[in-house]
């Protein structure tokens, strides 16, 4: 099951106290506390698998290690060690305690984000020694670390992304086109959460089924809505099965339009899918009103390789784009 939202609390490390001590070597009184270890701080790092976020599924608070006391002859605490977690690319990190967003777009170590701040380790007696005081007994505490609560919420970057009215054949052609191994059959809903492929270097990404009311909550709800803000061009399929394509399209379009304004602004490319299943003249019927719309849509059937070979040219055009 992919996890694509889930709610965590994190803290940064607390930073530890300063020590209290005097040197031991003889001809050399005076104070020698050391002071305390900073506390770790928490980091984000995006890598590129998208299940990342199943290591949420069950625990929910993460903690970045306390920094060490101070200790004497001078001896400074350790600091904790840093916590990194590792969400996948495409992640929007909602901090709830503060109101910001921080969003995920690159991945490895060099991209690394903050997210909490360790506290730091207080003074030992050793740095308040004075003139006028040559055997303080004063010495800090540590601060504590940051502490925020995260909404994470998987939005994918996808090249392309696969939206229509459930059982249209979007999976299908995923699996055509790509090594994505998305599980298909003749009734709604087969695909209950999104899939990816790539090709070459696209990624394309098999959006579950919309249905009328989508934007509302109906059918799988606005839970996948969301993934389409976040893909650059649109392919959106509509079954030659259906009684009239072109109702088809202005549904999925207004639900698009209802949940962002934006998503009726992407490139988007119209096709009408299963093109084998009815006879030639209700498909150049059906394509013909759909053209209307989109004077570029055409028909598809991955039983039909010269109409999945003008998909792959598309996609072609668009990788070069890229």
């Amino acid at each position: 099951m992919l996890i694509d939202d889930v709610t965590i609390r994190i803290s940064a490390g607390r930073g530890n106290k300063g020590a209290v001590a005097f040197n031991k070597n003889l001809m050399s009184l005076g104070p020698a506390g050391g002071s305390g270890g900073k506390g770790g701080s928490v980091w984000v790092e995006g890598v590129s698998d998208l299940s990342a976020l199943g290591q949420f599924r069950y625990k929910k608070e993460f903690a970045a290690e306390d920094g060490q006391e101070g200790r004497s002859q001078f001896r400074d605490g350790h600091d904790g060690k840093d916590l990194i977690l590792k969400l996948p690319v495409g992640t929007v990190a909602h901090n709830l305690t503060t109101g910001a967003d921080i969003e995920i777009e690159r991945t490895g170590a060099d991209a690394r984000i903050l997210l909490a701040k360790g506290g730091n380790g207080g003074k030992g007696n050793f740095l308040f020694r004075s003139s006028r005081n040559t055997s303080p007994k004063q010495f800090q505490p540590g601060l504590p670390g940051e502490s925020f609560e995260f909404r994470l919420e998987l939005k994918f970057i996808a090249d392309v992304g696969f939206v229509g009215l459930p059982n249209v054949g979007k999976s299908s052609l995923l699996n055509e086109l790509t090594n994505a191994q998305s599980k298909v059959a003749n009734y709604p809903f087969t695909t209950l959460e999104p899939h990816l492929g790539v090709y070459y270097d696209l990624i394309l990404a098999d959006i579950p089924g919309l249905i009328e009311g989508s934007s509302q909550g109906k059918g799988l709800g606005t839970k996948f809505l969301r993934h389409i803000e976040r893909t650059r061009t649109l392919f959106h399929f509509i079954s030659v099965e259906s009684e009239s394509p072109v109702a088809d399209y202005k549904t999925i379009r207004k639900e698009l339009g209802t949940y962002n304004k934006a998503l009726l602004k992407k490139p988007e490319r119209l096709f009408l899918t299963k093109s084998d299943t009815v006879a030639p003249a209700e498909l150049k019927k059906k394509l013909a009103s759909l053209r209307r719309i989109d004077k570029k849509a055409i028909a598809v059937s991955i039983l039909d390789d010269e109409s999945v070979a003008r998909v792959k040219k598309i996609l072609n055009d668009i990788e070069r784009e890229k």
